[in-house]
């Protein structure tokens, strides 16, 4: 549209350099259609029989073009009549959005000024045009080009068209790391959100450039370190370069570690009476010897307030001093409690949330309104919050009211995508060829529900699953989940028949604290042992047929890992009973427990040590059938093959699996110069032996219960298809008529 430039003539009054006001007895408006004249009268603001400067005119004439109603305005004195011809802008018909596929037109409407109806304006035009390259932007469209087109219509209107290109998304090329001297830039990158492009990723927005998303990366980066000991970490800078095509980013974050300490001594100090500081201590959640880690200090300030609360002192606030060393890397720390402001939470306001419920916000706050204002609670508040992982940037302020005694505690958040889609391809020497696909959604709903839907098919077993998932039943928090399932398995090789299994579970889980857990489950299922060789055990040609397994289980967890997914430090035990007889087939005992213990050396070695035991045993006459039996080997017993160890027919050589088994072992995993790639080295110790079912003889079968030892290395591949795991296994202590492996290869089923 070709732009008009504004001008306003505004005579000499009385000469050139005369600055004296000139008598103005009547004012004439010329030029305008829709705005009113008294309307360009109350902008002037001159009166007429008054004299007028030529400051009085400059002055009008700004606020009359200021108003946005005109696109050209001029003055002119003639003898004393004040002419001011104006020229309206136009008015906008009709706004079209056009080319714009990835964006809706409402989003687009949304953030626009311009609307039918409303007066158009060049400035305004390109007001807009620039909200919709952000908008472009916010989405990782760095190419987007919008060209704003103008319809001329009658009676002094247009129509504005919004010619958008959206362009391709701007993705992460690379991310550099640079300062990283403990970890590698893998290590670094499985901690943020942000990741670099590659094919394999086509459902995945983690490689779109968020700069958002890439403050955040700077918080996490930050959580690890201080959780591993750093706590002078910092991330320097952050800088992301747009390609010259503004179609990729290279992301270059400098680093900082600092030193790594670790506590040598920790003091409770209060300055408040009648608190038992020495009966504080064993609440700590660190210990003197432990690397220093911000969650545990964290909770420890939680747990210190907590505690002290219950004894009558709601006021208080609990503050870490850290002392630290840098000559030998030892760090002090002082946990000093004090009285607090008398403040209560008065209103807590929740924004942001389009989608997400807020009572799904409010039950993960740790005060409620009414309750005494406590900043160690508002942290674990916002830790609990950026932990539902709905949210992209989760920011609470405290705000004033008109009662000096009151806070509000305001809450902002940004929501970002909770559904993802998982897929996978692979080979294991198990399963042999297989491909797995699920979608799951983590915030169903906006209630924060979990449904899940999951498909595995490989040349060896095909499952398909069902999951649903309430984390606050009732109201309360206790988590309610319910799964459908089918399994159907080939286990011709170990035992010459198939198993299908078809059924549905329903769960209910609660915490005592951050650590300890429980949970109760209830199973009915069908199991079919079909497919049963002529040829094969007599002991698994009697089981051929259906059965109806219903069976009631809990399981008590106590976990003090750093870690669920890859642990590197601290323990997890964990006891479960299951009992079958609640109508079906079966009537079983069940009991098992597992303990696992993490330790990391030399920062790159971690050694784990572990132990599993399982019993189980059948009651009123029923022995334990074939499906519910214990099976060592494969995966468990690295070095020997799938059900490789325990009994076995002498003729057929069929596995049949035990009534109960002790595994164990211990592995270390270290950097074998490929973290980069993702790729490290282990060396293993297994250890175990099984024991004979109840309903064999001697007569027929082979077994000892004499414990297998195997020794190995193997390495473990982050791959981006998923977990890999090569193994090298071979056994020193073994029984003939076992049946061993030396290589075994797994793949992980998804991304």
């Amino acid at each position: 549209m070709k732009k008009k430039y504004l001008v306003a003539l505004i005579p000499a009054l009385m000469g050139a350099n005369d600055v004296l006001a000139t008598p103005v007895n009547s004012i004439n408006v010329s030029g305008i259609q829709r705005v009113e004249r008294e309307t360009v009268l109350s902008y002037v603001n001159i009166a007429p029989g008054s004299d007028v400067s030529q400051e009085q005119l400059n002055d009008a004439f700004k606020k009359l073009y200021t108003t946005g109603l005109f696109s050209d305005v001029k003055f002119d004195i003639d003898g004393s009549t004040l002419n001011i011809n104006v020229s309206e802008n136009p008015i906008v018909n009709k706004r079209f959005f056009d080319g714009n596929d990835k964006i809706d037109d409402k989003m687009l409407e949304s953030e626009v000024q311009l609307a039918p109806r409303s007066i158009y304006s060049v400035a305004k035009v390109q007001e807009d045009t620039q909200r919709i390259l952000n908008i472009y932007k916010r989405v990782g469209r760095y190419a987007a080009v919008v060209e704003p087109k103008v319809i001329e219509r009658d009676q002094n209107r247009v129509d504005l068209i919004y010619e958008i290109d959206e362009g391709p998304l701007a993705k992460i090329t690379k991310i550099n790391f640079v300062g990283n001297e403990h970890y590698s830039d893998s290590d670094l990158q499985s901690e943020i959100l942000s990741k670099e492009t590659r094919w394999w990723r086509i459902f995945s927005t983690s490689e779109n450039y968020d700069p958002e998303k890439t403050n955040y990366d700077k918080e996490l980066l930050r959580r690890f370190y201080l959780k591993n000991g750093y706590a002078d970490f910092r991330v320097i800078s952050a800088v992301a370069e747009l390609s010259p095509s503004s179609e990729s980013f290279l992301i270059t974050m400098v680093l900082e570690e600092g030193k790594r300490y670790k506590v040598n001594k920790i003091n409770i100090k209060s300055s408040i009476g009648d608190v038992d500081v020495d009966g504080l201590k064993k609440e700590l959640e660190i210990e003197e010897g432990d690397w220093y880690n911000a969650d545990k200090v964290e909770k420890s300030v939680y747990t210190l307030t907590e505690e002290i609360g219950k004894k009558g002192f709601a006021f208080v606030e609990v503050e870490p001093e850290l002392n630290k060393n840098m000559q030998d890397g030892t760090m002090e720390i002082t946990f000093r409690i004090r009285e607090g402001a008398r403040i209560f939470i008065n209103q807590i306001n929740i924004t942001g949330n389009s989608r997400t419920y807020d009572e799904v916000i409010r039950r993960e706050f740790r005060l409620n309104e009414g309750d005494a204002f406590n900043a160690a609670k508002i942290r674990a508040s916002r830790r609990n919050i950026e932990n539902l992982n709905y949210f992209s940037n989760v920011n609470i302020q405290t705000a004033p009211t008109n009662d000096r005694n009151k806070a509000d505690i305001n809450l902002d958040v940004t929501e970002k995508s909770t559904g993802f889609f998982n897929v996978g391809i692979g080979y294991s020497t198990v399963n042999g060829a297989l491909i797995r696909a699920g979608v799951t959604e983590n915030n169903f709903r906006g209630k924060g529900q979990r449904l899940g839907v999951d498909v595995g098919v490989s040349q060896r077993e095909q499952d398909y699953n069902i999951s649903f998932t309430e984390p606050y039943f009732i109201g309360l928090p206790l988590s309610a989940g319910v799964d459908v399932y089918r399994t159907e398995t080939d286990y011709q090789d170990e035992s010459s028949y198939d198993q299908a299994v078809t059924g549905g579970r329903l769960r209910f889980g609660w915490r005592y604290t951050d650590n300890l857990s429980q949970s109760l489950r209830y199973t009915l299922q069908q199991e079919e042992i079909e497919n049963v060789s002529r040829y094969s055990s007599i002991y698994i040609q009697n089981q051929e047929g259906k059965y109806i397994d219903s069976s009631v289980g809990q399981t008590l967890a106590y976990d003090r890992r750093d870690n669920a997914i890859s642990p590197t430090e601290g323990y997890y035990l964990s006891f479960s009973n299951d009992v079958a007889g609640l109508g079906g087939d079966d009537k079983y005992l069940r009991f098992d427990a597992k303990s696992y213990l993490y330790y990391t050396f030399f920062e790159d070695y971690t050694l784990k040590m572990f132990v599993t035991g399982g019993y189980v045993t059948g009651y009123g006459n029923e022995n334990v059938r074939l499906s519910q039996r214990y099976f060592l080997g494969g995966s468990t017993m690295r070095g020997f093959d799938s059900s490789g160890i325990g009994a076995r027919d002498k003729y057929t050589k069929d596995a049949l699996g035990g009534n109960w088994m002790v595994y164990g072992g211990t592995e270390l995993t270290f950097p074998i110069g490929l973290d980069e790639v993702g790729i490290k080295g282990r060396g293993f110790v297994d250890i175990g032996t099984l024991g004979k079912p109840d309903d064999v003889s001697y007569d027929i079968v082979e077994y000892s219960s004499s414990p297998r030892v195997s020794v190995g290395f193997g390495f473990t591949w982050m791959s981006p298809m998923g977990k890999i795991d090569i193994d090298f296994g071979f056994p020193v202590v073994k029984e003939d008529y076992d049946e061993t492996e030396v290589f075994r290869l797994n793949f992980g089923t998804s991304l």
